[in-house]
């Protein structure tokens, strides 16, 4: 275990990799499921704050998982079983997801005992990595054992505050902000004291392959909207319109984020690889909850929702406009150049959206203004295809050469 070649080419995720993620295709689904449910029922803030914490630890999890294998996968017997160990702890978590939306509803306790015990599963078997990484990689051994030390600790943290989050706060926030600190702070320390030998190429393809799970939720999303028309009125024009709709909107989205030069950039700017990963937390989540709007259609077309149309179509916006957003900022970010033709695709993101709004707002129905959401990753496929493959060139050319 000394660590993979950081500069092998065609480096692709292997069959362990793609079995890992499909315990994601549960927890995904849990967190959009209860988002939906909450937000139809005109709960948002339970919504809200459900959401956020599920999937801030399911992704979180897959992220240290993904960078330790990118850099360490042997594949051998000890490291499939400890791989195994971490699928149980996914799917732990999403078992209790409810529960924990229940605890914020009703006002009672916070209650993420089914979720915590399943985070610890999935990062004391990281932990068993690292050291082992540590034991036979000599050359890394202080890096290793940095990222093995920080996340032990940080699961004492996350136990003790849970058991001490009903007494003084003067000891919870504090175990709490250890916790979070050391948690999410781990990569970024040990990266400092030398860094791990991840595969850019490698480690942009899991990502891609993770968004690909995550738009799994909109195409749910569809089918449960266009289910609940046809149990209605049977086949018709709406239907169709919003399998098209929803559909559309999945595949301009993947599009979307597959402009992104991420194994480019990373390829010759290492250093940008860490505010790269987390802003991607934001990025599935905006994608997981776009799947969970459509849903929310689905409750209003079924009148199951407390809440109206227009309620709805927000559920659905929301989420897209967030994702673009993450999109063109972290383009930015990683090219670092603003790029005036981006205004204007945003622009164009921001009309489509509000039209979309407009529409219900003054009696269209679902099926039209969800047509109309589509066309916002439309505006930005359309846009790159024209012209903006070309900013694309010239700017990873400039990479090239500094």
């Amino acid at each position: 275990m000394t660590g993979r070649d950081p500069d092998q080419r065609h480096r692709a995720a292997t069959p362990l990799e793609l079995l890992f993620d499909l315990t994601f295709v549960v927890a995904f689904g849990q967190a959009a499921d209860q988002l939906a449910h909450y937000v139809a029922e005109g709960h948002i803030l339970t919504a809200l704050g459900g959401f956020g914490f599920a999937m801030l630890a399911v992704v979180w999890a897959w992220i240290n998982f993904s960078w330790f294998a990118s850099a360490y996968d042997t594949d051998d017997w000890v490291f499939r079983v400890l791989t195994m160990v971490q699928m149980v702890g996914v799917l732990i978590v999403a078992l209790g997801v409810p529960r924990l939306f229940v605890s914020i509803d009703e006002g009672t306790p916070f209650d993420n005992s089914i979720m915590l015990a399943g985070y610890v599963v999935m990062r004391i078997a990281i932990v068993a990595q690292w050291l082992r990484a540590a034991a036979q990689d000599p050359a890394r051994r202080q890096t290793n054992l940095t990222y093995a030390g920080l996340i032990f600790v940080a699961q004492v943290a996350w136990v003790a505050a849970f058991f001490l989050r009903l007494g003084s706060p003067w000891v919870y926030v504090p175990l709490l902000v250890i916790a979070v600190v050391l948690d999410f702070g781990a990569p970024i320390i040990g990266e400092r004291r030398g860094g791990t030998p991840w595969n850019a190429g490698h480690i942009a393809e899991r990502y891609g392959l993770l968004l690909i799970i995550a738009l799994g939720e909109s195409i749910f999303g569809t089918v449960a909207s266009v289910s609940a028309i046809v149990e209605e009125d049977d086949w018709s024009k709406e239907a169709v319109v919003l399998v098209v709709a929803g559909t559309g909107l999945a595949f301009g989205t993947w599009w979307t984020y597959f402009m992104l030069p991420s194994a480019e950039v990373l390829g010759v700017r290492r250093g940008r690889s860490t505010v790269w990963s987390y802003v991607h937390i934001l990025i599935y989540a905006a994608i997981a909850a776009t799947g969970a709007g459509l849903h929310v259609a689905a409750y209003v077309i079924e009148h199951h929702a407390a809440v109206g149309e227009v309620a709805a179509i927000w559920a659905v916006v929301i989420p897209v406009l967030v994702f673009m957003l993450a999109f063109f900022g972290l383009y930015s970010y990683m090219v670092r150049a603003i790029d005036a033709f981006h205004y204007g695709l945003l622009a164009g993101v921001l009309a489509t959206l509000a039209a979309s709004v407009i529409l219900v707002s003054n009696g269209a129905s679902m099926a039209t203004a969800l047509l109309v959401v589509m066309a916002a990753p439309i505006v930005v496929v359309v846009g790159y295809e024209v012209l903006g493959y070309r900013h694309e060139a010239a700017v990873l050319a400039r990479l090239g050469e500094n």
